[in-house]
């Protein structure tokens, strides 16, 4: 496989990811372990197919550490980001939590290979600028929640963490994401069944999103992205990511989730071009 074509294979998590945001809202009252498990789960049965594919066989010789590290940062990203979304439902709590893909720019200059120049210091500085307008922001209600965007920085980093050690994990099949999804659901459902009291969908619009997010953002969404981790150009998918919170915003302000206030809009606008500066490896 081509490394242009990785790229593209990567960026097609990231249209899925612009979703994520208003699915999770969708899907409540469905507590966050508990849609951890259903979304796995979906996950797992979509890895399945895709690794009958190849044979499981191939799964056999894939260290127990490298499983271990991928169901952590699967499991650890999407409790801290359905519990963000459970305690303040808004898009700053998105923008937050889609920090992500400037760390990944500013982590892949450790890669080797990879240096990171000034202008990617300069790009970090306005994104975080773009951070503190949300968070110094006060809304009509009367201020942010310092939970909510507490735990969305903490799954920010968590992914980038995850995205990056990918890299390194290159001669690791896709297919061990399999692995990932059905060990991260059985511990989201230990979890839920010891630390919360279930709660399913109310109506139809909560099943399909909570299905859809199975389907797509927490179900293909991994296998794409792991291929472009391992095989695409690292830091060009960075900034790509960055539509992301963009298109998540926009879905959100058009589904009605949120208002198209100038503390969101700016804020989006620092932190996507503060991460288009950073992924400049020369002036």
């Amino acid at each position: 496989m081509s490394r242009n074509k990785a790229t593209i294979i990567g960026f097609s998590a990231v249209l899925m990811w612009s979703l994520l945001a208003l699915l999770t809202i969708g899907s409540a009252p469905v507590p966050p372990f508990l849609l951890n498990a259903i979304c796995f789960t979906i996950g797992g049965v979509i890895g399945l197919a895709w690794t009958a594919r190849q044979g499981f066989s191939i799964l056999r010789g894939v260290s127990w550490k490298v499983y271990a590290f991928g169901t952590l940062g699967l499991f650890g990203y999407h409790f801290l980001y359905f519990t963000a979304f459970r305690v303040a439902p808004t898009a700053e709590t998105g923008l937050i939590a889609y920090l992500w893909p400037l760390f990944i720019v500013l982590l892949s200059g450790l890669l080797p290979g990879e240096r990171l120049f000034p202008q990617q210091l300069l790009g970090a500085s306005i994104a975080f600028a773009g951070a503190a307008l949300i968070i110094f922001a006060r809304n009509e209600a009367g201020g942010f929640n310092t939970t909510g965007m507490l735990l969305a920085f903490g799954c920010a980093i968590t992914w980038s963490v995850y995205s990056v050690i990918s890299r390194r994990l290159g001669d690791v099949p896709t297919e061990s994401v399999t692995v990932f999804c059905l060990a991260s659901a059985a511990l989201s459902l230990v979890a839920h069944l010891a630390l919360e009291e279930t709660a399913l969908p109310v109506d139809a619009l909560g099943w399909v999103s909570v299905i859809a997010l199975g389907l797509g953002p927490v179900g293909a969404a991994f296998f794409t992205w792991d291929i472009g981790m391992k095989r695409g150009d690292i830091q060009l998918l960075g900034v790509a990511s960055y539509a992301a919170p963009l298109l998540s915003t926009l879905v959100l302000i058009i589904a009605g989730r949120a208002e198209p206030g100038w503390t969101i809009l700016a804020a989006a606008a620092l932190i996507a071009g503060g991460a288009l500066i950073a992924a400049r490896k020369r002036p």
